[in-house]
């Protein structure tokens, strides 16, 4: 029996791009498998405006999925990974891969998804928030006198560190509180953490373990890099390290923090965390509910070191959300 899996990629928001290569990742791996596994992809390619697209031909999300038996969500961002396609999803009935609408859409609040942390224990860096208000360029002021600088300013509802910057004056302030509120209406300053840069990816049942941490990888930015921000992310200059340079005591702290994350927001099948190692201790940052899957994935990197292939991860995950 073939089962039929619908693969989502584009998307209306910033992550267009990385979903696309996601999606290109998953399509290939699934055509490389061919007959022998028993799934036929098909590929939806989701446009800046919203609409679905089957072969070239514009058609609703019902009829797009007329004929399919399991999505595999490759979307990332606003619209896939903020609980919106997840209510469609639902709403037709389909199962589908990755967290629910609920959980996806607070895992895309940075600001609940901290405060959840919190209640679970794991370390956040102390931060303030900033709406859209007449009265801003006096809050600018104020926050950037009143908060520890340097900070990082991020919209709060985005993903791949889109609109993010890493102020140390008063003029990187300003231009990086506007340059969030393009992305959000609403910000998170954040303290700026110094420290080794982590990340961790969680796995259902991989391996019989309700929960399989995968090993944490250190992300090594260029040199004229300040932060992991997006052209560090996606550019390729950025060093991944597995197994990365991390005590013991850092690995275990690590993945229990991931291991947190991904329990206190309530995701299923996968994600994958992002840390700061500092000598007072592991800082959460944020969770990624759908990891990238392009070649510059860290997500593929800890896959590659526990000697799990992209193609067992894919056909794991689908047995996860068909069978769900």
């Amino acid at each position: 029996m073939v089962t039929r899996v619908a693969v989502l990629r584009g998307g209306v928001g910033d992550e267009h791009e990385v979903s696309i290569k996601s999606g290109a990742t998953v399509l290939s791996r699934l055509s490389q498998m061919g007959e022998s596994s028993d799934l036929s992809p098909l590929d939806i390619f989701i446009d800046r405006s919203g609409d679905w697209h089957v072969r070239g031909i514009k058609q609703n999300p019902d009829r797009a999925l007329a004929s399919v038996d399991v999505v595999w969500n490759a979307l990332h961002g606003e619209y896939g990974e903020d609980g919106t396609v997840q209510r469609i999803l639902d709403r037709i009935g389909i199962p589908y891969t990755g967290s629910g609408a609920y959980a996806s859409a607070l895992s895309m609040n940075k600001i609940l998804a901290k405060e959840k942390l919190a209640e679970s224990g794991v370390r956040t860096p102390r931060s303030v928030t900033l709406s859209v208000s007449p009265n801003l360029d006096r809050e600018i002021v104020h926050v950037f006198r009143s908060f520890p600088q340097p900070s990082i300013i991020k919209p709060v509802n985005s993903g791949s560190s889109v609109g993010v910057t890493l102020a140390r004056s008063f003029q990187d302030f300003d231009r990086g509180v506007r340059k969030a509120f393009n992305h959000s209406a609403q910000i998170l300053v954040e303290e700026f953490i110094q420290g080794k840069e982590a990340t961790v990816g969680i796995v259902e049942y991989l391996r019989n373990t309700p929960y399989y941490s995968l090993p944490p990888v250190e992300i090594v930015p260029a040199n004229n890099t300040q932060f992991f921000d997006y052209e560090a992310k996606y550019g390729g200059t950025t060093l991944e390290r597995c197994p990365g340079n991390f005590s013991d005591s850092e690995l275990i702290s690590l993945k229990q923090a991931a291991l947190a994350a991904h329990t206190a927001l309530g995701l299923r099948h996968y994600s994958r965390s992002d840390f700061i190692v500092n000598p007072q201790g592991i800082f959460f940052l944020e969770t990624n509910t759908l990891p990238s899957l392009g070649a510059t994935s860290p997500f593929l990197t800890s896959l590659d070191a526990v000697g799990v292939t992209m193609n067992e991860f894919i056909k794991h995950v689908l047995n996860l959300a068909y069978e769900k």
